[in-house]
């Protein structure tokens, strides 16, 4: 976001109530928190993803499917 934007914003927020300036603090924040524990949920289903032995399993099997193409020379485009 630009500065100028954040600027915009800033200068709207102060020419609210101080119980408006709260109650938007609050509702940010209760966002972030929001934002926050979803992506660590997302990255926790990943850790189960990536130690669970059928996806490894997977994986590896994809890993020797695809082995001859490693030699195709794409990787030096």
């Amino acid at each position: 976001m630009h500065v100028s934007v954040l600027s915009q914003i800033e200068e709207r927020i102060t020419q609210l109530s101080v119980d408006e300036q709260l109650w938007l603090i609050e509702r940010v924040a209760q966002r972030l928190r929001a934002s926050m524990r979803t992506q660590r949920a997302f990255e926790a289903q990943l850790v189960a993803m990536s130690a669970d032995p059928d996806i490894q399993r997977e994986l590896h099997q994809i890993d020797e499917e695809f082995a001859g193409t490693e030699s195709d020379g794409l990787d030096t485009l």
